[in-house]
């Protein structure tokens, strides 16, 4: 039996732990789960743990001190779980440079377990100190990285780690809870066509973009904000000053299993990410979502987005207000254009995104690691 210690936040969202479910079905894993019992989003709502997808593995709730602060918290107690729980592998859900991601790795190393880390930072970076020696300390000493897109195996290499490294998302759906659902909602008008986006209202997420894009389409399109954050303000005055209030929706985020139904009363879901000078485009969770859905998809360029969404959507150039509009008056005047991207996004997303697929390769990479600790073990003949 292999005992393994997720250390994460991630899972306090309730559909990441789906994944866990099935890694822990696995035979001969036995796995912990170390997460926060709540953790304060930075659009102010403060997240409470909810073990709705725990069948099968334990949960240590464990306190955060800087709760919050995404690359500045830290376990309380955490070395006094690991003596506990006795680890043959940490699983390690943070980037190398974040003080939680080396405080899981100084915890682990002290019980004499193996690392993985999982890395998404696709943009390099020279970090001050401390975290650029927490980033170091951690390329030293983990067993094995897996970069969620390839830029960030890319970033992880050129700043020295030679370790092993595996490129796969560690994020799936569960294909029976994303599926095509039946509009339930009646339409405002016959000829509408819905652009929905559904997640953190920020600019960098071009939310701004959608609006000047539906300022110059006709009056038939509307645009649907799903989600909260901290540039809700600001897009709303852009609402009032493109004159498009009456065809702009707001409306509060809703809970995973409400997503589908969410994203079947949409025509077409669009993330025209920007990206920042600190950030690009990791993946987008919502596009597998939608794809998995048949929800038709039109992504900018930005980071892992282009490869997320594969030749299953319409990818435009980030920040080309012209081309986001083209693509979504194409979208609507071509209903075989739009059933050929559900049929082709949904089956990308059964080949590639699911809950079990991730947990495969997950498992995989254990089972490395775990075979070379092995064979490092072994006396030389």
């Amino acid at each position: 039996m292999v005992r393994v210690a997720v250390v994460s936040k991630t899972f306090v969202a309730e559909a990441s732990q789906q994944v866990l479910e099935r890694i822990a079905a696995h035979p001969g894993v036995e796995l912990t789960l170390i997460t926060p019992p709540e953790w304060r989003s930075d659009d102010g709502r403060t997240l409470p743990f909810v073990p709705r997808y725990t069948a099968g593995y334990a949960v240590r709730p464990t306190p955060v001190v800087f709760n919050g602060r995404y690359h500045f918290y830290v376990y309380r107690g955490l070395s006094r779980v690991m003596r506990q729980l006795q680890p043959d592998i940490v699983h390690i859900d943070e980037e190398p440079y974040n003080p939680a991601g080396a405080q899981a790795q100084r915890a682990a190393l002290v019980v004499g377990a193996r690392t993985i880390f999982v890395a998404l930072q696709n943009l390099y970076k020279d970090y001050p100190f401390p975290y650029s020696a927490m980033e170091q300390y951690s390329y030293r000493h983990m067993a094995h990285m897996i970069a969620v897109n390839a830029a960030a195996g890319e970033v992880a290499r050129r700043k020295g780690y030679a370790g092993p490294l595996s490129v796969f998302t560690v994020y799936g759906i569960d294909p029976d809870t994303f599926q095509p659902a039946l509009r339930r909602e009646p339409r405002p008008a016959p000829d509408t066509f819905i652009i929905g986006y559904l997640g953190r209202l920020t600019l960098y997420k071009g939310t701004g973009l959608l609006i000047e894009a539906l300022a110059s389409m006709p009056a038939r399109f509307r645009l649907r904000f799903i989600g909260s954050g901290p540039d809700e303000p600001e897009l709303r005055h852009l609402v009032a000053q493109h004159g498009v209030a009456d065809r702009v929706e707001f409306r509060a985020a809703v809970p995973t299993d409400a997503v589908p139904a969410a994203l079947a009363e949409v025509d077409a879901l669009a993330v025209p990410s920007l990206t920042q000078a600190n950030w690009m485009e990791q993946f987008g969770r919502v596009l597998i979502e939608a794809m998995a859905c048949g929800t038709p998809v039109v992504g900018s360029d930005s980071g892992e987005i282009p490869n997320v969404i594969g030749d299953a959507g319409l990818i435009v150039p980030e920040g080309d207000v012209a081309a986001l509009r083209d693509a979504l008056l194409r979208l609507e005047a071509n209903p075989a254009l739009r059933a050929r991207l559900s049929q082709m996004g949904r089956e990308r997303a059964l080949r590639l995104y699911t809950n079990d697929a991730a947990a495969r390769n997950v498992v995989a990479v254990y089972q490395q690691t775990l075979g070379a600790a092995l064979h490092a073990a072994r006396p030389s003949s």
